[in-house]
């Protein structure tokens, strides 16, 4: 290589910046939301993981090459084989195709790049999550001493607050660790991984979460008033009892009320069980008149966990953790670090790090706060109960239906369905769902998940688009119609 072949890089970050430069990249973006809008096209990929690795196979670059060139190849490679998410025919898992405002807002976080350990890091956006956090707070029904940080997702937010659940039970537990008898975490069959996840990292182990069972798909609370009874009895400590908002199989809705009840009842040394609720798909019901009801008692939680990722439709990530008592959060993370951490009291107040799992962490919380102030919560409450109305919608076509059985009253936007074909053996059924899910997403017709509830693979969707209407739900069914009789002749 020669001196006249060696390019200035401080000279290419320079073409970089402007808005010309720029559009190559950002016309992508704009030419996907604009191309899936008339839900034209295929939802997803046939390809398989191996075609699109050989595709991608080449050695490291090198040399420089012009940003509209890498846009065209970013096109070339990549983009024909993502999921559209975007397209109203997606009606798959809990990820959303976020509102156009927040994908704009992504690029200026990036931009900015402020570090939300400390506020000498992010001068203006720490403040600011500390007021989006006051806004949640006050939805969930909290006063003034509530407090809480945005996360990844709900399940760290789950992990944070079972953390600080665990230094409630055990004082001394960052120092001396969690001891040959720890206290046991409570929660529902149905309740997110997150749970063992947490019990495992923590330390405590994934025999020390005891599991009630449920009825209708949410936690039993006759039987969750048993275990604790029978736990109190053996001597048996416990740290936490997790009740879920928006299950993750199902959407469905512990009885909140009932749960916190359980928890008074059984209250230890301590004070009334630590309550935390996973409310990370169902957390979007606080904004809604008519969804409000199913997630009555919240306030009555220690903890919530809310993943504004999924139902208030912002990319990822937006995770949110709020807590009833914000010192809570400083007991989970006994930690000093002067390097960071001004040890005034002052600079405690907005320095989020010594409330947080994170240290390196984007400012997510603008693009929160750019979602309120373009829509307004009053509009992100009607896209969350257009998203329900979907599910239902597609709940009254699937009853009565001769080979599909919905299997439950959707409760939020998540519905399961069973394909019971008269013809096929009962003990093919399994075989056949799965079969027919696959050829639906393969077809480009549309995208569904599917998962095992009560013993038996079933179908299951998420709306999870705010531009997917009857007229698709209704396409739905008839795709999977027809994949259902391809399935049927040619399944031996």
């Amino acid at each position: 290589m020669t001196e006249d072949d060696v390019v200035d890089p401080l000279a290419l970050l320079e073409a970089d910046t402007s808005l010309e430069a720029a559009r190559p990249i950002l016309e992508l973006a704009a030419q996907y939301l604009s191309s899936t809008r008339a839900g034209e096209g295929p939802v997803s990929t046939w390809h398989s993981a191996e075609v699109i690795a050989d595709r991608l196979s080449e050695t490291l670059p090198r040399r420089s090459r012009p940003l509209v060139d890498v846009a065209r190849r970013l096109s070339k490679l990549l983009l024909d084989d993502v999921n559209r998410l975007a397209h109203p025919m997606y009606i798959g898992h809990q990820v959303s195709a976020p509102l156009p405002a927040a994908v704009w807002t992504d690029a200026l976080i990036s931009a900015y790049n402020q570090s939300m350990a400390v506020r000498e890091m992010s001068p203006s956006f720490t403040p600011l999550e500390q007021q989006v956090v006051e806004w949640m707070t006050d939805l969930v029904g909290w006063d003034s001493r509530a407090g809480g940080t945005m996360t990844s997702g709900g399940t760290e937010a789950t992990f944070t607050a079972l953390l600080a659940a665990r230094s409630r039970a055990i004082p001394d537990v960052w120092r001396t660790g969690v001891g040959v008898q720890p206290p046991v975490l409570v929660c529902g069959e149905h309740a997110h991984y997150a749970v063992m996840r947490a019990a495992g990292e923590m330390g405590l182990g994934v025999r020390h979460v005891v599991t009630v069972p449920s009825a209708d798909h949410r936690l039993s609370v006759p039987l969750l008033r048993k275990t604790l009874a029978e736990l109190r009895t053996a001597g048996t400590r416990v740290m936490a009892v997790v009740a879920t908002a928006g299950c993750t199989a199902t959407g469905t809705f512990d009885d909140l009320n009932a749960v916190a009840d359980a928890c008074e009842e059984f209250a230890d040394a301590n004070g009334p069980l630590w309550l935390h609720v996973d409310a990370a798909h169902g957390g979007a019901a606080m904004l809604s008149p008519t969804h409000a009801a199913r997630i009555a008692g919240i306030a009555r939680a220690r903890s919530v966990a809310w993943d504004p990722h999924k139902t208030l439709l912002l990319p990822l990530a937006a995770g949110l953790l709020l807590m009833r008592e914000e010192h809570d959060l400083e007991a989970a993370f006994s930690q000093k670090a002067p390097y960071l951490f001004n040890p005034n009291d002052d600079a405690r107040a907005w320095d989020i790090g010594p409330r947080s799992f994170q240290c390196s962490r984007r400012a997510d919380v603008v693009k929160l706060w750019v979602a309120f102030e373009r829509y307004g919560a009053d509009a992100l409450a009607a896209l969350y109960d257009r998203l329900c109305r979907m599910a239902t919608t597609l709940h009254t076509l699937l009853t009565g239906h001769a080979q599909f059985v919905p299997l439950h009253v959707p409760e939020s936007n998540i519905l399961c369905f069973a394909w019971n074909p008269p013809e096929a053996d009962v003990t093919d059924r399994d075989a056949l769902t799965d079969a027919l899910r696959e050829r639906y997403n393969r077809s480009g017709r549309g995208w569904i998940t599917a998962t095992t509830l009560d013993g038996r693979r079933v179908l299951r969707v998420t709306v999870m688009n705010a531009r997917t209407d009857v007229a698709h739900i209704e396409a739905l069914v008839a795709g999977l119609e027809a994949e259902a009789a391809y399935v049927l002749k040619h399944h031996r």
